[in-house]
């Protein structure tokens, strides 16, 4: 991969299917996370995706800012903090913004739709890695039902009817996120790859324009 002699950092993309165990993980690494999940449209958006019922398909990438998640990697990259928003999940909107500034070489951006960026992040020598947390689709939904209860995120009945199709499309996701770039593994292995991208060694690596893992 190409590498900007401008950067300070680079960035470590950690996708995943919801409820997969990323911001777990991104908390375990001990590396400083942008929360990309900050980036979807507000619920009033009119270019929203909808389902056939006429719901909102918050699955979707076109849910999200893709140009905004892309800019504020570039700002940490060069800059070393940028102004991100704060999204409230049952409010369906941004319910103010914050002041986000990194410390050291490498950090990690996480969310649904980081696979959606790897190749835009990659082109403009911002990449570090790009990670798939893969499980079992049982595993996942248990932990996202239970994640998404505990946070009052939506009604029950939307969280089950939401987790069974999430279920049955966890495959297809993951095989998708390959295809964008991002290197599927279970959790024991993605934590060593973070660990190792940030040693000296694979910062070394990332610098020369190849790979720390």
């Amino acid at each position: 991969m190409s590498t900007s002699s401008v950067n300070t950092a680079h960035v470590v993309l950690l996708c995943g299917p919801s409820g997969s165990g990323k911001s777990t993980l991104a908390e375990r690494a001990g590396l400083p996370v942008l929360q990309l999940d900050d980036f979807y449209k507000n619920g009033d958006d009119p270019t929203l995706p909808r389902l056939p019922d006429g719901s909102v398909d918050w699955d979707d990438p076109l849910s999200w800012h893709f140009d905004r998640a892309v800019d504020a990697i570039r700002a940490l990259c060069e800059e070393g903090s940028t102004d991100v928003p704060v999204y409230s999940i049952p409010a369906n909107g941004a319910v103010g913004s914050r002041r986000l500034e990194i410390s050291g070489p490498v950090f990690v951006a996480e969310g649904i739709f980081a696979a959606e960026i790897v190749r835009a992040c990659e082109a403009e020598g911002l990449l570090a890695d790009a990670i798939c947390l893969r499980n079992r689709p049982m595993t996942t939904a248990y932990r996202r039902f239970l994640r998404d209860v505990r946070e009052a995120r939506k009604s029950v009945p939307y969280l089950l009817r939401r987790g069974y199709r999430l279920m049955r499309a966890e495959r297809a996701l993951v095989t998708h996120q390959q295809s964008l770039g991002a290197y599927a593994c279970d959790g024991h292995e993605a934590l060593d790859r973070l660990r190792s991208v940030a040693a000296p060694q694979g910062r070394a690596a990332v610098l020369a324009g190849g790979s720390a893992a």
